[in-house]
């Protein structure tokens, strides 16, 4: 076989592996998954017609606060999903399955690779669930064309590619499943400090940058601009480059640190 056959046949490998666990232990995936739609349903009933007349400029109506909430709340739901992940790296890595793969003849970062692709389409479908439930309360994106849909998509699977590489390094590095939950923290916790629940320029001056100089920001920005039409500007660039940027990162951080373990 070619070394490419090889690739993809190991890889292909490891992703049904991860999926069968994600299948067989799905109450981690649940946990972190029902964060953002706690929290979409809290922002939406209880601050919903407040910040509604102040985001749409009229009376007290949700609607308005639920088309700006969502899409920080699918990129939240990313964020969420792929703590999972470094859970799952960490615990690979700490209950001797990586020892036994390096004795076996397969693709050695198709262990990695697998658990990307595997995070990749779990954080898919956390989204797409997350945004039923947005459907369901009222959430409607009737501008959007076909090509906008999309590239939204595309940012999402992007995005959630970057984080996902980004959150095998910290299972990496982490010397136990809990560990890699606290490192990979600040995943579910920079939504929060973004633009994805109040703009950016109702924040305090001293916080503004908090908000403005990080992935989730402008990659929100973006998504909103795709699915409501508001302004993108220069958000669109910047969030293709923060997420490419940390997907390189990610990447050879996660290989290097993999592969110096094997030493």
């Amino acid at each position: 076989m070619s070394s490419l056959s090889l690739v993809v046949r190991d890889s292909s490998t490891m992703l049904r592996r991860n999926l069968l666990h994600a299948r067989r232990y799905p109450s981690l995936t649940l946990n972190l998954l029902l964060t953002p739609i706690v929290l979409l349903l809290l922002f939406v009933y209880i601050f919903g017609d407040a910040m509604s007349s102040v985001i749409g400029g009229g009376g007290p109506d949700r609607s308005a606060y639920i088309a700006y909430v969502v899409p920080g709340l699918l990129l939240m739901t990313i964020g969420s999903t792929v703590v999972g992940t470094a859970v799952s790296v960490s615990n690979d890595m700490t209950e001797g399955i990586i020892a036994r793969f390096r004795t076996m003849a397969i693709h050695r970062p198709s262990v990695l690779i697998g658990h990307v692709l595997g995070s990749v389409l779990q954080s898919v479908m956390s989204v797409i669930l997350v945004g039923v439930v947005a459907v369901a309360i009222g959430f409607r994106s009737v501008d959007a064309t076909a090509l906008e849909w999309l590239a939204a998509f595309g940012l999402l699977v992007l995005f959630a590619t970057a984080l996902t590489w980004i959150a095998v390094g910290m299972g990496l590095v982490s010397p136990n499943a809990e560990a890699a939950s606290n490192n990979a923290m600040p995943l579910i916790l920079l939504p929060l400090l973004s633009s994805a629940f109040t703009p950016v320029g109702s924040m305090p001056g001293w916080f503004r940058p908090i908000a403005e100089y990080q992935p989730f920001t402008p990659a929100i920005e973006t998504l909103r601009g795709l699915l409501l039409g508001s302004e993108i500007g220069a958000d669109g660039w910047l969030a293709v480059a923060w997420c490419l940027g940390l997907a390189v990162l990610g990447y050879f951080w996660s290989a290097a640190k993999f592969d110096r373990d094997a030493a």
